[in-house]
């Protein structure tokens, strides 16, 4: 009788060390995927915020061409400022894309609006018919696209902000 009573000691204590053992695994295996997932989203915040500044500041610059090809001191062949109105809409279309992509992986209102914003101001260098209009939506389009880098900070988990 002592013989079976350890015997199912031995077999209860087994089990329970398994059922504590398969516990502990599936707490870390969850933590793990919470973590894996945190990390993935981050690196495509990252990724995609920087692309949309970048897209931003491309397309700031081939507005800003085809603006002094237009009005500018040397002015060029009308095939030449066409060809630089379709370099501007390509840039325009890049930027669109990669604002999208920032939409898509914030929750952040505010962080949207902002961005649109930036895409708007890069948008007014165009309508400049004068050099100190010119001036003014190139100094407005850069210092949004810098706000909209700033602010994107904050929804990227260890650079500086709160993430979410």
């Amino acid at each position: 009788m002592e013989v079976v009573l350890t015997s199912v000691i031995a077999v209860l204590g087994t089990l329970l060390g398994a059922a504590a053992s398969h516990l502990f695994q599936q707490r870390t295996v969850v933590r793990t995927e919470r973590f894996t997932r945190g990390e993935r989203l981050r690196q495509e915040r990252i990724d995609a915020y920087c692309a949309f500044g970048g897209a931003l500041a491309a397309y700031r610059r081939s507005q800003l061409d085809h603006w002094f090809a237009r009005h500018g001191d040397r002015r060029r062949e009308p095939s030449e400022v066409s060809l630089l109105h379709g370099e501007a809409q390509r840039s325009r279309t890049a930027a669109m894309e990669a604002m999208f992509r920032a939409e898509l992986l914030t929750n952040s209102p505010a962080l949207d609006a902002l961005g649109r914003r930036a895409l708007k101001e890069a948008d007014r260098i165009s309508s400049a018919t004068t050099r100190p209009d010119l001036d003014a939506a190139r100094d407005a389009s850069r210092t949004v696209i810098y706000d909209f880098m700033a602010a994107s900070r904050a929804h990227v988990p260890g650079l500086g902000g709160a993430g979410r």
